[in-house]
């Protein structure tokens, strides 16, 4: 299975995608993310293979691609949708780990400009969080470095049931809503001016 890795907070990912790779997990990742794990000598493949397609407009679109959310949104119980990802040459992808820009920490900065502010707001991680958590009935989501242990714990037991996919894709849906109500409380600040 294919685990795709881009995070902000790199707490414990290294440890964590090594021990993916030990279990026989493929490691996608982009930027930052890629190369912390590359230079930790973990064998890692850039997004950017996967889709064909480089990073543009300063790192705004890199995942926002159908052979990332194919892979993350099939339903390989349906032969239509397995179908769909050979004839594209999609391989699904089992796992997210992907957590936000740190809008707040920026927003609180003295000086900070609204342009800074602006690119601080990430679109391709809430999409692929929520595409993820969406199908969690195949994609498990881990936006939360203290639940890679229990995420790791439960793939070596063979348990990564409903119950804990489930749990998971609520925490991820938590996240991305928690952070839209901070870029919206920003952007209505702003307006208020």
């Amino acid at each position: 299975m294919r685990a795709l890795i881009s995070v902000y907070d790199k707490t414990g990912i290294v440890d964590f995608a090594r021990q993916l790779v030990e279990l026989g997990w493929e490691i996608l990742s982009t930027g930052g993310t890629l190369r912390t794990l590359a230079d930790a000598g973990i064998p890692v493949t850039a997004v950017a293979d996967v889709t064909g397609f480089p990073e543009i407009l300063d790192g705004r679109v890199k995942t926002l691609h159908p052979a990332i959310h194919g892979g993350l949104l099939a339903r390989l119980d349906d032969p239509d949708h397995v179908a769909q990802l050979a004839q594209h040459r999609i391989q699904p992808i089992g796992m997210l780990v992907s957590n936000l820009y740190p809008f707040e920490a920026t927003v609180l900065q003295s000086g900070i400009t609204d342009a800074e502010a602006i690119e601080q707001i990430d679109i391709g991680g809430p999409a692929m969080l929520r595409a993820a958590s969406k199908n969690h009935a195949h994609v498990i989501v881990v936006v939360d470095p203290a639940d890679q242990e229990i995420v790791l714990g439960a793939l070596r037991d063979r348990a990564v049931d409903d119950a804990l996919r489930r749990k998971l894709a609520a925490k991820a849906f938590q996240h991305t809503a928690e952070y839209d109500t901070l870029v919206s409380a920003y952007l209505r600040a702003r307006d208020d001016r």
